[in-house]
């Protein structure tokens, strides 16, 4: 009876809050992507999409890169017409849209087929601290989170 119900909290998704503020983009992002999977939880499956959890970043217009990122690291895109490349460097994708940065990040560490979308849809992202999210996470027990563990951010400088 233990492990049935062991197994039924684990199938039970669960509403995680990272506080973004200070935190190096990829380092946070290699955190969230394996919460969204749900590889996490004991009853994970790689085909299966129900297993992950929900993750509400807050405060994602504070993050970091390491060294000349903001600046070096490009963003590409195409239009789907002929000389329809158009690039923008971190620093302005993160001007015109905090939290993009992250989300991007976070993408390309999941998995590269259908259930991309359905993941990245569990993330929610919001450049301050305040979030609609707070129903959800006051009707939610506590429970063990794996980003509960994170360490604080560490500074180059």
């Amino acid at each position: 009876m233990k492990r049935l119900a062991n197994l039924a909290a684990a199938r039970h998704q669960q509403w995680h809050v990272v506080d973004a503020r200070g935190q190096h983009v990829g380092r946070l992002a290699a955190r969230i992507a394996p919460v969204l999977v749900g590889k996490h939880k004991p009853i994970w499956e790689p085909h299966r999409h129900e297993h992950g959890d929900f993750v509400v970043v807050v405060n994602a217009a504070e993050v970091h890169f390491t060294g000349r990122k903001w600046d070096q690291k490009i963003y590409y895109r195409h239009t789907g017409y002929p000389g329809g490349l158009k690039m923008r460097t971190a620093r302005e994708v993160h001007r015109r849209k905090p939290g993009e940065v992250l989300r991007k990040a976070i993408s390309g560490m999941l998995p590269k087929n259908k259930l991309r979308e359905t993941f990245l849809n569990r993330l929610k992202i919001y450049p301050a601290e305040d979030h609609p999210h707070e129903a959800q996470l006051a009707s939610q027990r506590a429970a063990y989170s794996p980003l509960d563990d994170m360490p604080p951010p560490f500074t180059w400088y």
